[in-house]
């Protein structure tokens, strides 16, 4: 499906390197802190930002009518690249997200200026499957990237037995339940800023239940990822990972070793998301990663 509207935003000089941020399943590009875009811009980058289809003021699909894979999700990576001018970009991706940079560093080389994944999975690693074994106390296979944390697992068990919140209120109680979760324990949690980032993303979704779409996306397409192909990656690599991730533990040493020459960065209490305490890191890296190389 080609004809769905995708919101995104930009911010910087149009003659500044350009950086594209691609956020996770079901999440909106507002997940990409305030703080650390500003950050970017400041030190001379073109920022992109957007919302998934399904996800924040992108148009909402009829699943049911007008079925998608992520193969449309990655594809839309390329369609925001066009609609902002941008023959190339440096990619930077969260969890999902990096996963979709993956494959377009690996699909379009060309058009990957440098490729930076966030608390990612190697591509072909079939992390979504990894994951729900877990949730369903199934033994991984031999091979299989590492699981979860326990807590993770329990958490998100909990969350399929229990009632869809009623209103409001209780989705953002919800919401912000998750994100202390996904933080992890390594670093201080900030209820207050949660409560108003989760109140941002509940009032800003067209329809925030059309999320589950990604879900109903990969299994209409289990077999997206191709696999045994991370060597073909030419784009300089960052792979950042937090000391305390709660869902992909140990996943971004796997890309680092699977892209040539990928650089491992291993971030101090670092969880899942992406807090104030590491904006001003966090950005530095980035800007390092994705300073303008000598031809």
């Amino acid at each position: 499906m080609q004809n769905v509207n995708i919101w995104s935003e930009e911010f910087g000089a149009a003659t500044d390197e350009p950086i594209l941020l691609i956020m996770g399943s079901m999440s909106q590009g507002v997940l990409w802190p305030d703080e650390f875009v500003g950050l970017l811009t400041a030190g001379g980058r073109r920022v992109i930002r957007y919302d998934h289809r399904d996800t924040g003021m992108s148009d909402t699909v009829d699943f049911a009518a007008h079925p998608y894979t992520w193969d449309d999700i990655k594809d839309d990576v390329y369609r925001v690249m066009d609609a902002h001018g941008m023959d190339s970009a440096h990619l930077v991706g969260h969890s999902a997200g990096g996963l979709l940079a993956q494959y377009v560093a690996v699909e379009r080389p060309e058009r990957v200026r440098s490729l930076t994944v966030i608390g990612s999975s190697p591509l072909g690693g079939c992390e979504g499957q990894v994951i729900m074994r877990a949730l369903l106390g199934q033994p991984q296979p031999e091979g299989s990237l590492p699981a979860p944390t326990p807590e993770f697992v329990a958490f998100y068990q909990a969350l399929i037995a229990s009632p869809p919140p009623q209103d409001r209120r209780a989705a953002i109680e919800g919401m912000i339940a998750e994100q202390r979760l996904l933080h992890g324990t390594g670093l201080p949690f900030d209820e207050d800023a949660a409560r108003r980032l989760q109140e941002r993303i509940y009032d800003r979704a067209r329809d925030l239940s059309a999320t589950v779409n990604h879900r109903l996306a990969a299994g209409a397409n289990p077999d997206f990822e191709p696999v045994g192909v991370l060597h073909q990656v030419k784009a300089p690599t960052l792979v950042i990972e937090g000391t305390h991730e709660p869902a992909k533990p140990g996943h971004g040493a796997l890309i680092a070793e699977q892209v040539p020459g990928a650089r491992l960065m291993m971030m101090e209490g670092l969880g899942h998301t992406l807090p104030p305490q590491v904006h001003e890191d966090l950005a530095a890296a980035v800007l390092a990663h994705t300073a303008p190389r000598d031809q």
